[in-house]
């Protein structure tokens, strides 16, 4: 293919999970002929929902490319997942394309996650165009969805199309700046007269969209101010200059399943979205001059691309998705990964459709493929020219939120458990895996319970090993409140060589975890045995006498004890501080203790009473909340226990737009009445 930047748009697809995107994905592909028929979510045929567990699932999962070429332009889709939990993967694809596709349905609301996409997408200054979805079903309300768009991002919006209704559904529209109506039919949209009743709401929207076009537009304004209307062309450059800003959202609208108004969508892509070398903040930093550069979309420049993606598939092994922002990128080149300080051997180039890789010589600047068997390339990696040294801005990607604990279904196979969740860690980054010394337990960490499952099903799918998701253990501590002294003696005599081991210990709190003290006059203990003893009484700390919990907070005093010329040893004076321990913690006031996290979550204005109720309900303490931008920020300590599936409760309670994070400040005591419960459990009661 003869392509070159200006012909190519690189467009991600964006919206809630269940919205229609991958369905929009599928006629788009069809229409440009990338594929023979469209396939269904419901029927798992569709190119890029390949995955196994997708198809299962019914919900994309994971960020995947196709492309298709309309009317001479080659346009790269990158349909990402709706879903919270899958916040990676979008991050990833929005980091790789120039603008995007907000699906929506027509319900007369603006869905639950796409306020935060849109948001996300502002942020970026990605261009976006919304596509109103499922016109086809009875009751779409389009009017009603435009209406609360409106309300949401007053200024921005600029609806392009009339719906024509036939019985509540659409059945054809009329594009405002074109001045023409089309309907649907099975060759195709077919012009036909605009109908009489929507000629005024035609002529209103045409109205907001010089306007629109004005604003975008300091030569227009004048233009506008001066003659008070604006051609057509005008209209469109002011529209696409406004797009290219973010100052204007175009609104379409259709039933992507029926495959009405996706057509019209695919020309306004090629009509208004910003072409490859148009794209803006390619920001990077050039380190042969020290400076923060702008990298402009040239083909004839030194080589840069930066991997967005890595998947490991079966057949081709390690793939690394690429999105090239200068100069071309050929079979046999060597390129120099800036990152690592380490050059590549470029192999097989590829360009994809779904999970179809198709071998091309080479990819262009602002083109995105793939390349496999690089050796230490990975996401986030830059590429660029041998003789360069380019770094281009990280992609952000969430800490990991939520915590489950994982044990193997069958014995034996937790090394291969390990081995395979640490393999994904190199793929997700939203992901870790750890094992955690304080419980004993392996633990995965994510964006939520969906992407944890769906993890552990990957693990079954690839490694062949089924695992068991539970909660973490929460790591209780056990302390002592006031001073107490104990007698520990081992003594054992049964003929032959007998044991002998006597001490007596005092134990009191402290600030540390564990001190050790010797006040031991006379000899009553000898030297060599104290050592013994001091050992012993660590050991026992890892298990408290209340709920087997290790101990912490504890001086041991050994003062005074006996020992027996012949009997007495090491492993005697051991098992006598052990008996010295267990009596002394017993009777020193022993307490159950819990990890107390600082937390901070980031939410809209209109849900901060809401967040700092629930806090409270979680037993925790406000400590300061502050304004962040459009967001206020609360500060809060909170039990450890009471948070351990918070990422699940935020996103509910916030319509999925608070974030947060935690860190470990001390332990407190667990209050009498909730210790009782944990101690009674502990013991199986």
């Amino acid at each position: 293919m003869n392509i070159t930047a200006k012909d190519i748009r690189n467009v991600a697809v964006i919206g809630h999970s269940g919205e229609g995107k991958t369905t929009l994905c599928e006629a788009m592909l069809f229409n440009g002929g990338a594929c023979d028929r469209m396939g269904k979510v419901t029927d798992g045929t569709t190119v890029m929902d390949y995955d196994e567990l997708e198809k299962q699932k019914g919900f994309s999962a994971y960020a995947s490319v196709a492309y298709l070429v309309w009317k001479g332009v080659k346009i790269n889709l990158l349909d990402l997942p709706g879903f919270y939990d899958f916040e990676g993967e979008r991050n990833e694809g929005l980091a790789a394309c120039g603008a995007a596709v907000l699906v929506i349905g027509a319900n007369g609301v603006i869905p639950i996650g796409a306020e935060t996409v849109v948001n996300h997408c502002l942020r970026l200054e990605k261009p976006l165009v919304i596509f109103i979805n499922g016109m086809d079903k009875p009751n779409a309300d389009y009017a009603g969805t435009v209406r609360a768009l409106r309300e949401k991002y007053a200024g921005k919006l600029a609806p392009i199309q009339i719906p024509i209704m036939n019985d509540g559904k659409m059945t054809g529209y009329v594009n405002a700046i074109q001045e023409k109506a089309y309907k649907f039919s099975s060759t195709g949209p077919q012009e036909i007269p605009v109908p009489d009743s929507l000629k005024a709401q035609m002529d209103e929207m045409q109205d907001g969209l010089m306007e629109s076009a004005a604003e975008n537009d300091e030569n227009l304004l004048d233009k506008y101010f001066e003659k008070g209307a604006l051609t057509k062309e005008d209209t469109v450059y002011g529209i696409r200059k406004g797009i290219a800003t973010g100052g204007v959202i175009p609104v379409m609208a259709g039933s992507a399943l029926q495959n009405k108004g996706v057509i019209n969508l695919l020309d306004e892509i090629v009509r208004y979205m910003p072409t490859a070398n148009e794209r803006k903040n390619s920001i990077a930093t050039d380190y042969t001059v020290d400076e923060v550069v702008n990298v402009s979309c040239e083909e004839d420049g030194p080589f840069a691309a930066q991997v967005f993606k890595t998947v490991f598939d079966p057949f081709t092994g390690k793939l690394n998705y690429i999105k090239i922002f200068r100069g071309r990128l050929k079979s046999g080149m060597t390129v120099y990964n800036a990152v690592k300080g380490k050059e590549e051997r470029i192999g097989q180039i590829f360009m994809l459709r779904g999970k179809k890789c198709e071998l091309v010589p080479e990819l262009t600047a602002g083109d995105i493929g793939a390349v496999n068997k690089l050796s230490c390339t990975d996401t986030n990696d830059t590429l660029c020219a041998v003789g360069t040294n380019l770094v281009f801005d990280q992609i952000h990607f969430p800490k990991p939120m939520l915590s489950l604990a994982v044990r193997a279904a069958v014995k034996g196979d937790e090394d291969k458990i390990f081995s395979g969740f640490s393999k994904m860690c190199e793929e997700d980054y939203t992901f870790s895996v750890e094992k955690r010394a304080e419980t004993g337990e392996m633990v995965i960490s994510g964006q939520g319970e969906t992407h944890l499952e769906l993890l552990a099903k990957k693990l079954k799918q690839r490694y062949g090993v089924d695992v068991i998701l539970s909660e973490p253990a929460i790591p209780y501590r056990e302390t002592i409140r006031k001073t107490s002294v104990a007698e520990g003696k081992h003594k054992k005599q049964t003929g032959g060589h007998g044991q002998y081991g006597h001490c007596k210990v005092r134990f009191e709190p402290c600030e540390a975890d564990f001190e050790f003290g010797d006040e031991v006059v006379g000899g009553a203990v000898p030297r060599q045995y104290i050592p013994a003893v001091e050992k012993g009484l660590k050991e026992c700390m890892s298990r408290g006498v209340l709920a087997d919990y290790p101990v912490i907070g504890v001086r041991a005093v050994l003062f005074d004890g006996s020992y027996h010329d012949v009997d007495s040893s090491e492993m005697a004076f051991k098992a006598a501080a052990a008996l010295a321990f267990k009596e002394g913690i017993k009777n020193a006031s022993p307490v159950l203790m819990e990890p107390v996290h600082k937390l901070k979550v980031s939410v809209p204005a209109e849900y901060l009473g809401a967040v700092m109720g629930d806090i409270s309900k979680r037993r925790g303490r406000i400590i300061e909340t502050l304004q962040e931008g459009e967001n206020s920020m609360i500060a809060a300590e909170v039990p450890l226990s009471e948070i351990a599936k918070y990422a699940t409760d935020l996103r509910a309670l916030t319509r999925g737009q608070g974030r947060y994070s935690t860190e470990f400040v001390r332990y407190e005591d667990v209050p009498p009445q909730l210790a009782e419960k944990i101690i009674k459990e502990a013991h199986g009661n």
